[in-house]
């Protein structure tokens, strides 16, 4: 079978690569190796879809740590508004959340990817359900690909095959292995949006723990300095620490492997040094008689009581009238600053996105052709690009694959 483009993959980058090329009068051929469609977007955001979100495109760079200036010409070609206003034509309501995060009215995933393949049906995609094993080349132009179920030409291949996060899902790492066999560059590949370990047991003891309203921030124990902060919802579970604000900040552990790094929880954000130690004060004087391990139930989850004390290096059965000062400046310490010390990453397979991948070096940043082989274009994940949370990676998938779909 011979057609104007291939997009290798099914997913978020593909489908709208493929929808997009049709759209504009290419014959497109869609490989898939899962049996059905867009399977890592209908888990995305729990099942809800985090599609993307309702900023600038400049918001969409300051949020993506991972060579976010490569995005600016596709980010504003096809920006944050465009991929609101192709939903809501595609018949898929959408809301806006708490940080202009953005959602299908029916917060169900797969109402964006069932939208994504209608499209795509409506403008004569072919479709095909096989493995690519090879690109294939021609004195150093495209030409077409191998699968496992035969040979397709054409004259430009958009490579859309995902990470190598949530591997069941059809993100198993194998567009970087094609695009290396073709000479790029695949930049180190690491989780990112993932949980992380603790170096300890703390967590452990604090699990299924969550908290709402804590600040976060990430010290680098290497230089000292702290290279993150955010606010918001955290959970303990038995293996370290996840929640929004965790995922987040995995994002800017890079170089896990040489360095430790610690989180720092601030328990009462609200209140400072001071005002906390006159809160203190309160509680100790109204529990004046009892210990201190049952005396904090106001200002403390339970299971929080033990580990706090513990940190501030005070005995739990302690009276609340002979807490001294000292105490009193280590408790204030320890709620303002719970130090986790972090061992690495979950496994990749749970992480929601990639870190790494072809190098944006060897990318033309206008419309995602290789430098090294003609006609072949990239799109999604299998960039080196990566993002926060808040809908910015899908953003990211849909800008970088309608830049590689349109017509030069």
């Amino acid at each position: 079978m011979t057609v104007d483009t291939i997009v290798v993959g099914g997913g978020a980058a593909g489908l709208m690569a493929a929808g997009t090329a049709a759209e504009s009068g290419q014959r497109v051929l869609l490989l898939e190796q899962n049996r059905s469609f867009g399977r890592k977007l209908r888990i995305t955001g729990k099942g809800r879809c985090n599609v993307t979100n309702r900023c600038e495109p400049e918001k969409v760079i300051e949020n993506t740590p991972g060579n976010g200036r490569f995005l600016y010409g596709a980010v504003h070609s096809f920006t944050p508004e465009d991929t609101i206003a192709l939903m809501e034509s595609l018949g898929v309501p959408l809301k806006t959340e708490r940080g202009n995060r953005v959602f299908p009215a029916s917060e169900k995933a797969d109402d964006i990817a069932d939208a994504l393949v209608r499209r795509m049906k409506r403008h004569h995609v072919e479709t095909v359900h096989a493995k690519v094993s090879a690109l294939l080349t021609q004195g150093g132009k495209i030409s077409g690909v191998r699968t496992t179920g035969g040979l397709y030409q054409a004259k430009k291949v958009i490579a859309a095959c995902g990470g190598a996060s949530y591997p069941g899902t059809g993100s198993d790492g194998n567009g970087y292995r094609l695009a290396k066999n073709l000479g790029h560059r695949i930049t180190p590949i690491i989780p990112s949006l993932v949980p992380l370990t603790e170096a300890g047991d703390l967590c452990g003891k604090l699990q299924g723990l969550s908290l709402r309203n804590c600040a976060v921030s990430v010290q680098d124990e290497k230089s000292g300095k702290i290279i993150y902060r955010d606010f918001g919802e955290l959970l303990f579970t038995h293996f370290g620490l996840s929640g929004p604000t965790i995922l987040s900040a995995s994002a800017h552990m890079r170089e896990m492997a040489e360095k430790r790094y610690t989180v720092l929880i601030d328990l009462k954000p609200a209140l400072d040094e001071k005002k906390l130690d006159s809160r203190l004060l309160h509680d100790l004087e109204e529990n004046k008689n009892h210990i201190l391990g049952n005396s904090l139930g106001k200002l403390l989850p339970k299971s929080l009581i033990p580990v706090i004390i513990e940190k501030a290096n005070i005995k739990p059965d302690t009276k609340c009238n002979s807490v001294t000062k000292e105490e009193r400046r280590r408790l204030c310490q320890t709620l303002k600053g719970l130090a986790i010390f972090i061992g690495g990453f979950r496994p990749i397979q749970e992480a929601i996105v990639t870190s790494g991948g072809v190098d944006t070096r060897e990318i033309n940043p206008r419309n995602m052709e290789s430098k090294l082989v003609s006609g072949l274009h990239f799109a999604g994940e299998m960039i080196d690009v990566d993002a926060y949370t808040g809908g910015f990676n899908l953003q990211i998938a849909f800008s970088t694959a309608v830049a590689a779909a349109r017509i030069k």
